[in-house]
């Protein structure tokens, strides 16, 4: 094991050193939160399929391999048709608002009265998201050094909050680029093929499995449609995915580059279920399906393959929470602190060190990320909480504002509130795991942004005058955007 600590140990210094890089390079509050809005092509694919591929779609998705067979790749699948579709139909006119957050586009739209409460819940989602990937890190460091859980989440989080407060998105983006690359070699090019060939080959794996672990549909139509309501239509409003949409160096590089890293995650999808399907033939009887991962890992790959391949799941964790981190930390400072301060007649004031302000804010959101991980025990209803929450309660009002001319203020206002009390409620009633939430949730969001917005008075032309300037890219990026025109 001495060769695959060393090379964990090379990979954990090397992210760091990306952190320090990236300092160097943050400085301005474009640079630190969106790189500057500079990334071409390659280095966006590459980003960008690290932060959608994390813990959950490489350890979650070889369990559910393991589990239901080639079936369990629809989790994953579905986040990739998210990020494809965002990437066709909406990345390039995100791009041109040149904003920072999903809550100040809300604002541009309906003229300055939706972005506080879309914001808590923007946060919420963030920051549960941010917890969950940071728990993952338990199993890996278990199995790479046997360290107990809080050891390991500590260990885990403290490296991803320190390059990400030193260097803001250009240490992350750097970082991510490192990640895809060890994701790509470590489970495409290594462990895909030695665990089907230590499986014996598909004509034997078919031999020893029940049929259903090689029907398309065996995990469910009613859980793949679940998983489209949750995950593809996630991937369309969450900030951590916009935050990276912003990146790009133009509408071009949005969609094209999106498109590249959509295809990606269909790919790695099917390759973790089939890893997860050969794990199932080596070891039929795991205690759980989560344990697939570390267990092929750790007991079939040769020394030296097997921490890299380590190094990849730890690649994927990673990636995941420090894009949930500084979503997180940028929601709560320009979303909720910001407002709060302008209500409080307590502004920034001038000469406000906002790269400093920024990471300040990373800083205190990446403590609170390790100290809630630690305590909380229940991470799938954690994180079900939170998609819930976003996609019930922001879904309708953001596409709506991008595709519905009449919808307004208060249409949108009247969507979050009630799609997210819904959820809450029927959460509570049906279980959190249910399927029942979301669906009624979105439903009842669905219709009382349409009928309050009929009922209501238009959105100010002025408002959407602006908002068409943005849209077409013709309005000058600033620091903060553009005050909205009341409606």
């Amino acid at each position: 094991m001495a060769v695959d600590y060393a090379v964990i140990v090379v990979y954990l210094a090397g992210m760091l050193a990306m952190g320090w890089w990236g300092m160097r390079r943050a400085k301005s509050k474009s640079e630190f939160l969106v790189a500057g809005r500079r990334l071409g092509p390659a280095m966006y694919s590459g980003t960008m399929a690290a932060i959608v591929l994390g813990g959950a779609s490489t350890i979650g998705g070889v369990g559910l391999g393991y589990q239901y067979g080639l079936s369990g790749a629809w989790m994953v699948i579905t986040i990739g048709l998210g990020l494809l579709a965002l990437s066709v139909f909406f990345s390039a006119r995100i791009a041109r608002l040149k904003v920072y957050t999903v809550s100040e586009m809300l604002d541009l739209r309906y003229g300055g009265r939706a972005g506080l409460i879309s914001g808590v819940v923007m946060w919420a989602y963030t920051l549960m998201l941010a917890v969950t990937s940071t728990i993952a890190y338990a199993t890996i460091f278990d199995v790479l050094f046997d360290v107990n859980r809080t050891v390991a989440i500590i260990l885990g989080g403290a490296i991803v909050v320190a390059y990400s407060t030193l260097g803001g998105m250009w240490s992350i983006t750097i970082t991510d680029m490192v990640q895809f690359v060890v994701k790509t070699i470590g489970v495409l090019l290594l462990l895909l093929p030695i665990a089907v060939v230590k499986a014996g080959g598909f004509s034997e794996m078919k031999a020893k499995l029940p049929t259903e672990y090689f029907d398309p549909l065996g995990i469910g139509g009613e859980t793949i449609f679940t998983y489209v309501l949750i995950y593809t239509f996630g991937m369309l409003i969450g900030q951590d995915i916009w935050q990276r949409v912003f990146t790009a160096r133009s509408d071009r590089t949005a969609r094209w580059g999106g498109t590249v890293a959509g295809t990606y995650c269909l790919v790695y999808a099917i390759a973790g279920a089939v890893i997860g399907t050969a794990a199932k033939v080596l070891y039929p009887n795991l205690p759980s399906a989560d344990a697939a991962f570390a267990t092929i890992v750790k007991d079939e790959l040769p020394v030296g393959v097997r921490g890299l391949v380590l190094a990849a799941a730890l690649a994927a964790v990673m990636s995941t929470s420090s894009g949930a981190l500084i979503a997180c930390a940028t929601v709560a400072n320009n979303d909720i602190w910001s407002r709060l301060r302008g209500v409080a007649g307590k502004g920034d004031g001038e000469g406000h060190d906002e790269v400093k302000g920024n990471r300040i804010f990373i800083l205190i959101m990446g403590i609170a990320v390790v100290v809630i991980a630690i305590a909380l025990n229940d991470v799938v209803e954690a994180l079900t909480v939170a998609y819930n929450l976003l996609v019930a309660g922001l879904l309708v009002p953001i596409l709506g504002g991008l595709l519905w001319r009449r919808g307004t203020a208060t249409g949108a206002l009247a969507a979050v509130g009630v799609g997210g009390i819904s959820v809450v409620v029927l959460m509570a009633v049906y279980g959190i795991l249910a399927n029942e939430p979301i669906y009624y949730g979105l439903l009842a969001s669905l219709v009382v942004y349409v009928i309050v917005s009929l009922a209501t008075r238009p959105t100010d032309a002025k408002v959407l005058a602006a908002w068409r300037e943005r849209l077409a890219g013709r309005a000058p990026e600033t620091d903060q955007p553009e005050a909205p025109v009341p409606a």
